[in-house]
């Protein structure tokens, strides 16, 4: 191995030769590791919904000559445009995707026209009409416009010359298909509602356009379409990439869920190749195994290795060359190959971190928004805080949702300039997809207005069920909240790829769905640390007295554990039906939920302290082990406090129940920083700044 510590002459060499050889076909890929709302546009009636995007509306409830569904076409698109056409040469770039779909019909009504695969030089060239699967037609094309697709038909139009209502067909610029195959009798029912996956590729050295598909992840071995054609009159220099879709005058919902895309071998030096894909996606697949891609194709065996096909005839003696190159040279870079794998499985947790395509929102119009909330009227608000009100609103693709409208931000401090809006909106699209946080369906920044727009939650916030008057809650619902809210500081804390620290953990920001699943919201006062940061910026104490860990009120120091503590006092909320901090009568002086708990298990009552709704309707072991694993984990040492993901297994049985101590410990605050930081917590308020202008604490939920 000390060969390879310190490479030859001849083996540099080599491999700058191999560089500047590859370099010349294919450029550096450009990495979409976390996507931004301006990476995917829709258009039409597309939405996002459940692990997918709806290219139309599934809204058929009757169909008849005299009554129709409405009309629906949809379309989502790569919002940068790809490089395909080298104009000096006329050199096309390779192309390679993947994706699944599927297509739900009605059960009373036939079925749309279909979906397609598009590659179009004008994003905003489309059809409404019947057959069209809002593709391009003649009579809106711009000047030198163009497009390629791969249409999955399921509406027969012999006007366009289909060969039936189940077919796969190309189309080069015309709805008319250049070349269509039969999908039944290759086993593929476009019609079954099953998810199809399809492969497409292009390679611009033989001209060689194939489609594959089949009902499984894997790749069948025999194409459904194999055609030679050259496709560099049909492309231009920069073209969009995406999907399209339309119904006619049948109703059915086209989803993709699923997207992979990537360009290569463009044979011009220094002509830029877009790279949408290979080890990154859109829309990403789960982790599979080896893909392979024969002839002059893409070829992928694993996340990290690509072979650039490079279709030209006597280079056999240089791809051997090629493969001794790179074989000993993997050697060499063998640490660098770990390390990048590493992170590329870090990348890869939770929920496959920041590629996932639903998890980027839709930016919408101010008019919509004000036209989905009755212009902000009152009788809309559902819940109002320190920095937003939040109103219950319609819009026509998505349902009834929830917009969080932001207050304007005044009177702040030098050095402390952050914004909820700000705060929220970018941990929201930067790693949050999981099924117990509040989920981002699209935002809106004009003018003065700062929106956020949320699914709606039909039961509201914790809060209120268990303060409101309301419902009663029974011992296992609370039971699935808590855990859902621990799976949640559990996913921001250790499985997402930044560590996320929520800093306002409270009943008010944990939402209810209607099956009363928890969902945790409010990221406005988010702080976001990579994995291995030791040290911690001191910060202004946010958040909800009652809540906050005393170490956080002393130091400012944001540490997971004053998660654990919001969570502590969450359990122990949900557990006796009390609130962090009640009225005490007329004296003034409130009663202090933690105190109260405490002094219960002193006295060996512990079991007094359940809701007295709850009481004989329980297994006594579970309200002791959720008792005391509230109590663990508003310890005042927060070294003593579990992690979150210990809390959960606890909660769960699989740990056993903590130890406490026989009385309350006593508050003892010291440095909540590691030992290896040197870093003096210090706070600088900015020129003038007075204890009267700290925004100290956020009162009440932005969620109400």
């Amino acid at each position: 191995m000390a060969f390879f510590s310190s490479p030859p002459p001849w083996l540099w060499f080599r491999f700058l030769f191999l560089i500047l050889y590859i370099f010349s076909l294919s450029s550096t890929s450009i990495s979409l590791n976390s996507l931004q709302p301006s990476n995917l546009t829709l258009y039409g009636d597309a939405y996002y919904t459940d692990n997918s995007i709806s290219l139309t509306q599934n809204i058929g409830s009757s169909c008849t000559p005299s009554s129709l569904p409405p009309p629906s076409f949809g379309r989502v698109l790569y919002s940068h445009p790809v490089r395909f056409l080298h104009p000096p040469n006329n050199s096309s770039a390779s192309f390679s995707t993947r994706f699944t779909f599927l297509i739900k019909g009605s059960p009373v009504c036939p079925f749309g026209d279909g979906l397609a695969f598009l590659i179009t030089s004008d994003a905003d060239s489309f059809s409404p009409s019947n057959g069209y699967m809002g593709l391009p037609t003649p009579a809106f094309e711009v000047p030198d416009s163009s497009y390629v697709a791969v249409e999955f038909d399921t509406s027969y139009n012999p006007t366009f010359g289909d060969i039936n209502g189940n077919h796969i067909g190309i189309d080069l610029g015309s709805v008319t298909s250049f070349h269509a195959i039969d999908a039944v009798s290759s086993g593929i029912d476009l019609k079954n509602g099953v998810p199809i996956t399809a492969w497409v590729e292009y390679s611009s050295s033989v001209k060689l356009f194939r489609v594959w598909a089949g009902h499984s992840v894997v790749r069948p071995q025999r194409p459904v379409i194999a055609l030679q054609v050259d496709l560099s009159n049909n492309l231009r220099e920069l073209m969009h990439v995406g999907f399209s879709a339309s119904n006619g005058q049948g109703s059915a919902s086209h989803l993709i869920t699923n997207w992979r895309f990537s360009t290569f071998e463009l044979a011009s030096l220094g002509a830029p190749v877009n790279s949408l894909g290979g080890g990154d996606c859109l829309m990403c697949f789960p982790e599979q195994s080896t893909i392979e891609m024969d002839g002059a194709h893409l070829h992928k065996k694993g996340p990290q290795a690509r072979d650039l096909a490079l279709g030209l005839g006597g280079l056999a003696a240089f791809i051997a060359s090629l493969i001794l190159t790179v074989a000993a040279v993997s050697f060499y870079f063998i640490k660098k190959s770990n390390k990048k794998g590493h992170k590329r499985e870090d990348n890869e947790r939770g929920e496959r971190c920041g590629v996932e395509l639903n998890k980027v929102p839709k930016k919408l119009s101010l008019a919509d928004i004000k036209a989905a909330t009755m212009g902000f009227n009152r009788s809309k608000i559902i819940g109002e805080g320190a920095s937003a009100t939040v109103y219950q609103g319609t819009l026509p693709c998505v349902g009834t949702v929830a917009v969080k409208r932001f207050a304007r931000v005044e009177n702040r401090l030098e050095g402390y300039s952050r914004v909820p809006f700000t705060t929220e909106f970018a941990t929201m699209v930067g790693c949050l997809r999981h099924k117990n946080l509040v989920q981002l369906q699209g935002w809106c920044c004009e003018g003065s207005e700062l929106l956020l727009v949320y699914e709606y939650l039909p039961n509201g916030s914790l809060d209120k069920a268990l303060h409101g008057g309301g419902g009663f809650l029974t011992w296992e619902q609370r039971k699935k909240i808590v855990l859902g809210v621990a799976a949640a500081l559990t996913y921001l804390h250790e499985e997402c790829e930044r560590q996320i620290i929520h800093r306002d953990v409270k009943t008010c920001n944990i939402m209810l769905d209607s099956d009363f699943n928890a969902k945790l919201g409010d990221f406005g006062l988010a702080e976001v640390y990579e994995h291995s940061c030791h040290s911690r910026a001191v910060t202004i104490p946010a958040g909800t007295m009652g809540y906050l860990a005393p170490e956080y009120i002393y130091f400012g120091v944001p540490t997971v554990k004053i998660d654990v503590y919001s969570f502590g006092v969450v359990v122990l909320e949900v557990t006796t039906g009390r609130r962090p901090v009640e009225d005490g009568g007329g004296d003034g002086v409130g009663v202090v939920l933690l105190n109260w708990v405490w002094e219960m298990w002193e006295r060996g009552r512990i079991l007094c302290a359940l809701d007295g709704k709850l009481r004989g309707k329980c297994d006594e072991r579970d309200v002791e082990r959720m008792l005391r694993v509230g109590l663990s984990c508003v310890n005042p040492d927060h070294e003593r406090r579990p992690t979150m993901k210990e809390a959960a297994r606890i909660l769960k049985g699989e740990m056993p129940i903590p130890q406490l101590p026989p009385r309350r410990p006593m508050v003892r605050i010291g440095s909540v920083l590691p030992e290896q930081s040197n870093e003096i917590p210090s706070l600088s308020l900015g020129a003038g700044g007075g204890d009267d202008d700290l925004p100290y604490m956020t009162p009440t939920s932005h969620f109400g």
